[in-house]
Formats: structure tokens, sequence, C-alpha cells
């Protein structure tokens, strides 16, 4: 059966008896869906939570460039289906109100708005990795 976006996954999946979908994290847990654990690179079986989503996020940091994917992380704890929310902007922005807006929101995202991920079903970066982005968009200034 074919639906789209997580919340239509979702709400399907919690109104279908024995069935199996994908959705974000923060759907499942708002949705009080069951879900198993997953084995990681580790070999070990791994439950999706923060902690374990985290976990996998710190795999990335420290990595010379910025990091594109942390599926299939190394490292005990790290849940293996886990990915990054990118947000692509151009390097060139000629609207000098438009580019201190977007630059604003960047920076806080990458600081005090970390504080707000966990309570909207979203892991937060390592800080390592926040103050590695941090650096990287004082790059496109």
């Amino acid at each position: 059966m074919g639906v789209e976006r997580n919340e239509g996954v979702a709400a399907t999946v919690q109104r279908t008896p024995n069935s199996i979908g994908y959705v974000e994290l923060d759907y499942a847990i708002q949705h009080r869906l069951s879900f198993g654990s997953v084995r990681n690179a580790a070999g070990e079986y791994i439950r999706a939570n923060l902690e374990s989503v985290t976990a996998a996020a710190v795999s990335a940091a420290g990595s010379s460039a910025s990091p594109s994917s942390i599926t299939n992380a190394p490292g005990k704890g790290a849940y293996p289906i886990a990915s990054f929310t990118f947000l692509l902007f151009l390097q060139r922005l000629t609207d000098m109100q438009k580019k201190t807006a977007l630059f604003g929101l960047l920076q806080w995202a990458l600081t005090s708005g970390q504080k707000e991920c966990s309570a909207l079903g979203y892991a937060p970066l390592p800080h390592e990795l926040a103050n590695q982005e941090l650096q990287a968009l004082s790059s496109f200034k």
C-alpha cells in the first residue's frame, strides 16, 4: 500500500494490523508505533532513540569535511538507520537582508536551537560537530 510522507505512513501503520513501514523517529514516537532493534556496524542490535542517533552522529565529528552520511555509522551504541537533516542554500546571496536573516537562523540552529531538538523528537548534534559546522558557516560570509 503506498501512502505519502511520514504522517501518512505513520497513520496507515497505526491503523493497519501487522503492517510495517518506515518513518522518522519522531513520527514513530508521536504515533506510539512499536519498532524493533536493528543490527549496527559493530554487530549490536540497537533500538532507535535520541541517544542512539546521537551516537551515530558522533562518528561524523572531527572529519575534515562537512559530514554527508551517518548511515551504518561505526561505534558502540550507534543506530544504523540515521541521517542528518540538510539545509542547502546559495553560497553567494546578494540580498544582504536575506543573507543576515539566514545566517542568524543557522547560527541559532547550531547553538541555542540545539536545546530544542529533543523536545521535537530530533537528536541534537554533538557539540564538536555543531562547532565544526559553525566554522564552515563562517566561510560563506
